[in-house]
């Protein structure tokens, strides 16, 4: 299925959208204006757009501790986003989550997790609840490489399998969890163990928009139909360290200035849609400007906002049904 100009408009917007943000915390970090931990997502904005864009409101996703463009990519909004990371009471969660919990049910994002492996079993729920319901609704677990590893996310496969769910598993294998590269960590195949629950296993280059795009609304079409769980493995690159601060010395060195000279997504897109004529580089221009403007209005609003007040701290903290 080609995309029309506006759905590739879209596209680069998106992506564009969550690198500068991402660029923007980590400047901003850098600066002493950030608390806490922040992991950052530039680099990989071809797997969440790519997906994303075949979701619809009646769709769930769930992340990881590098939510940031998971939670752009399904729509959240990101002057809400920038207040949460800086711990602003008109951050998303009102500023007590923070940069690792980030979420919004109403669009269908269940939050950035800093428990690892903790998204698969929810996303499990989401779908059973779409199913249960008839919504039509699919489901998609993003994991890491070290994600994988987890007791939770194999429970997980199993269960989908078991009670023909429709979910997505995602691994977004960027190389390294925390310092451990995954060619070591990771033992056999990620397809491979896909297939050892039932479930159908896909690789795909997740630099490339175009192959994530094309493998998601594949997996996606079967997981509406009807026809159960899939898993896809996608291979990409992280342009900063696990966390902000890190120093990154079990890199090899040129590493990443290598990944993002040769194999950076929105290079990739800019070339495939200039060549092919389906847009002109003025207008992805335009969207760069029209992007940092946010970004700026995003940044300055953020630092204006105030702390969550004091009486806020006990508030969010249980839910009565």
């Amino acid at each position: 299925m080609q995309l029309n100009r506006e759905e590739l408009l879209k596209a680069y917007r998106d992506m564009r959208l969550i690198r500068e943000f991402e660029e923007r915390v980590h400047t901003e970090f850098a600066a002493g204006g950030i608390s806490g931990s922040v992991h950052l997502y530039a680099g990989e904005e071809a797997s969440a757009v790519g997906f994303c864009m075949n979701l619809t409101e009646v769709d769930h996703i769930a992340s990881t501790h590098r939510g940031h463009g998971h939670s752009i990519a399904k729509g959240c909004d990101v002057k809400g986003m920038m207040g949460e990371i800086f711990g602003r009471s008109n951050g998303l969660c009102g500023g007590k989550g923070g940069s690792m919990h980030i979420a919004d049910l109403e669009i269908g994002m269940m939050g950035a997790n800093g428990i690892v492996g903790a998204g698969p079993p929810l996303i499990c729920g989401a779908a059973l609840t779409a199913k249960t319901l008839k919504t039509g609704g699919v489901a998609i677990a993003f994991v890491g490489d070290g994600g994988s590893n987890q007791g939770t996310t194999l429970e997980s496969y199993n269960l989908a399998k078991v009670w023909n769910l429709p979910v997505i598993f995602v691994i977004e294998d960027n190389g390294y969890a925390d310092t451990t590269a995954s060619s070591w960590s990771v033992g056999g195949s990620q397809t491979k163990r896909a297939e050892g629950f039932g479930l159908p296993g896909y690789r795909v280059d997740g630099h490339d928009f175009f192959a994530v795009h094309k493998v998601a609304r594949e997996v996606i079409g079967r997981a509406r139909a009807g026809e159960g769980p899939s898993l896809v493995h996608a291979r990409l690159t992280r342009y900063y360290g696990h966390f902000e601060g890190d120093g990154t010395t079990y890199r090899a060195a040129g590493e990443s200035d290598k990944a993002r000279a040769e194999r950076d997504c929105l290079d990739i897109f800019r070339r495939r849609v200039t060549e092919a004529a389906l847009l002109e580089n003025d207008q992805l221009d335009a969207i760069d400007r029209e992007v940092l403007g946010l970004i700026d209005e995003a940044t300055a609003e953020a630092k204006a906002a105030p702390a969550p007040a004091i009486e806020q701290l006990f508030t969010d903290v249980y839910l009565s049904y």
